[in-house]
């Protein structure tokens, strides 16, 4: 199982929110590198903060319309992604699902019943790392949206793997086995 962040990972990250399908753009390779991971027999779960919905940004049918539009074209390159988890909180809610907590990986672990201690979770915010950790899973950052400001954080990113895209990460994985 592979757990990607949305938002600078699979698809450009804009100043604030894509609120909208018209504003929702894949990273070039990002698709493809997801179709990758499916044939050879990865499941692909997205985890994506979206704090849009609570700020009334946009809402639920305009969040369901940007990731049938991933759907759609990850289909045509082949690809799919097996669930989307999001948090639909502000990070003054402090919830426990919203990253940099472990509440949504650690759901996603129970629904697949898989042991996060073998699942790499690829994001491009410190958030992502944090959460990755206090799950108990394998943290990757791919240097894409707004992972310049990760980097400020160095003590923070010791031990995790670096790499230039997602498409670039998946490749590496999938060079392992």
């Amino acid at each position: 199982m592979l757990i990607l962040d949305r938002d600078g990972v699979i698809n450009e990250e804009p100043e604030e929110f894509v609120a909208s399908p018209a504003e929702w753009h894949p990273i070039a390779g990002s698709l493809e590198a997801i179709a990758r991971a499916n044939s050879s027999g990865y499941h692909v779960v997205v985890a994506s903060n979206q704090p849009g919905l609570a700020q009334g940004r946009f809402d639920i049918d305009a969040l369901n319309a940007i990731h049938q539009k991933m759907f759609s074209e990850l289909g045509v390159v082949g690809g799919h992604v097996d669930a989307v988890f999001f948090c639909p909180h502000a990070p003054e809610d402090e919830c426990q699902c919203r990253k940099p907590r472990p509440g949504m990986l650690l759901d996603i672990g129970s629904r697949f019943h898989a042991d996060l201690r073998d699942v790499q979770v690829i994001g491009n915010s410190l958030g992502d790392i944090q959460a990755a950790r206090a799950a108990g899973a394998q943290p990757v950052l791919v240097r894409t949206g707004k992972w310049q400001q990760t980097m400020a954080h160095k003590q923070e990113l010791e031990g995790v793997s670096v790499y230039e895209n997602l498409a670039a990460a998946v490749d590496a994985l999938l060079s392992m086995y």
